[in-house]
């Protein structure tokens, strides 16, 4: 097996369909899926680097699994429902702290999914050459904890479910997890570049969203290979004696 240049988790309640937007970038597809039970892998080769992508459960009882899991973790995909407030909170109740065994310079994405829910221009599919996001605006990041909606954040189209979590709610987000990690908010990554709206059913964003982790974790890539040309690991099969019988080490 290849062995990962560098790790990206994907964290978030159940149902918010995380293993689903996993298999529509990996396969090309969208799937129906059952529920993550403790967490799997899909190694992803990127030009000549291997990126292994980390699908966690969001049931309550695998919860203790995650701080393994973000181990080490260069990005963290933050997902949530767009049609589903509960699930962004949720995100800040829960899921947050487990990032702390995360690298000090881990990047954070913050993912609606489900936008074809809910917004007409993500309801039909994505050609593979055209899964760029649309142009955003500056988006104003209130400073309170979030509260849920009185009313649909967007009016009801017929076939459509209300959407209950808003760009500036996700902006808001994101600048408390900065500050939850003692991130300096001026010199950090702006949220209109780290918020994501995706549908892992037509394709909407979910290129842009993983390939534009991938290109900001390339810099710990290459510095992970170049702290082990410096400190190369000695393999032992090297060692054996014609016989088969390995030499001592000391």
């Amino acid at each position: 097996m290849k062995k990962p240049d560098v790790k990206v988790v994907i964290l978030g309640d159940m149902n918010v369909g995380k293993t689903s937007l996993l298999h529509r970038y990996t396969e090309r597809k969208f799937r129906d899926t059952v529920s993550t039970v403790g967490g799997a892998f899909y190694l992803k080769q990127w030009g000549p680097y291997n990126i292994s992508i980390w699908d966690t459960a969001g049931r309550e009882q695998f919860h203790g699994l995650g701080s393994m899991y973000c181990r080490g973790a260069a990005a963290v995909i933050l997902t949530y429902d767009v049609t589903n407030w509960q699930s962004l909170a949720e995100l800040e109740e829960r899921f947050l702290s487990l990032t702390d065994t995360a690298n000090h310079d881990c990047i954070y994405a913050i993912v609606g999914n489900k936008a074809d829910l809910s917004d007409p221009r993500a309801q039909l599919p994505v050609a593979p050459d055209d899964q760029g996001e649309e142009p955003r605006t500056e988006p104003q990041v209130p400073s309170a904890c979030p509260t849920p909606p009185a009313s649909p954040v967007s009016p009801v189209s017929p076939g459509s479910l209300p959407k209950q979590v808003g760009r500036d709610e996700a902006a808001a987000l994101y600048a408390r997890v900065l500050r939850y990690k003692g991130l300096d908010e001026k010199s950090s990554l702006p949220a209109d570049r780290m918020c994501f709206e995706t549908s892992a059913r037509t394709g909407y964003n979910v290129d842009a969203l993983f390939e534009t982790l991938f290109d900001l974790v390339l810099p710990s890539i290459l510095r992970k290979r170049n702290e082990n040309q410096r400190s190369p690991t000695v393999d032992l099969e090297d060692y054996r004696e014609p016989t088969g019988k390995r030499r001592g080490c000391c």
